[in-house]
């Protein structure tokens, strides 16, 4: 019994594996979504926001927010600006918004594919910049939100250094292409000034409900602006 168990364990492992490959950034996650909303009227003022957890539990934890407000989420749980950038066309540019609001980085500090290479996070986030402008969207950039550990990378040091290199590097990367930048970082941060105030978050990396009433109060004055 144990190594039939064994063996079926191998081949779910063996599927899972072979669909992750084939799919690497989950394109086909919000197609059928991005082809409805595509088969509606565009109004012109369409918001997109392209991000990961933090994004896609925005929309899980408080629907009504993005359905009042008419943005578009389109996060995924786990995901590195790597794979945000391979579907940035699919789930972004090709629905036609007025706006973007990008906000990635964590997971590339927490190592989800791989060592983190400070250069190459930059290099993903500034080429969406890049086609976003070159689409002629309105981009938000959104700080990394503060974190002092990853729950599920304890071997993971050092990261609000991390992210606050990062952060640094991502408001001149919003000054160079003239986006706006969105700090999601100081209204978030605990006193030692490096952690999620535990007020806004209970697992030190994604924001509670609280926690998120801060981040829509920080947003919604740019997003009206920009419309």
């Amino acid at each position: 019994m144990r190594t039939i168990t064994a063996t079926l364990l191998c081949l779910v492992a063996i599927t899972a594996t072979a669909r992750d490959h084939r799919d690497f950034a989950q394109i086909a996650r919000y197609e059928q979504a991005n082809m409805e909303l595509n088969m509606q009227r565009n109004d012109g003022k369409r918001v997109v926001l392209m991000g990961n957890s933090i994004t896609e539990h925005w929309v899980e934890m408080h629907p009504a927010f993005f359905a009042e407000n008419r943005l578009i989420g389109r996060g995924i749980s786990g995901q590195t600006s790597q794979e945000m950038l391979v579907r940035f066309r699919t789930d972004v540019i090709n629905l036609k918004p007025k706006v973007v609001v990008i906000c990635a980085g964590t997971n590339d500090i927490a190592e989800n594919a791989g060592a983190y290479r400070e250069d190459n996070t930059v290099g993903n986030i500034e080429t969406m910049l890049i086609m976003a402008k070159q689409a002629k969207l309105k981009v938000v950039l959104a700080s990394v939100p503060p974190c002092d550990h990853y729950v599920w990378r304890p071997d993971v040091t050092g990261v609000p250094e991390k992210i606050a290199s990062l952060n640094h590097r991502l408001q001149a990367l919003a000054k160079k292409y003239k986006a706006t930048w969105l700090d999601y970082f100081t209204p978030l941060v605990a006193d030692d000034g490096r952690a999620l105030n535990p007020d806004y978050g209970e697992d030190g990396v994604h924001p509670n409900l609280a926690g998120y009433a801060i981040m829509e109060q920080t947003l919604m004055p740019v997003i009206k602006r920009l419309r």
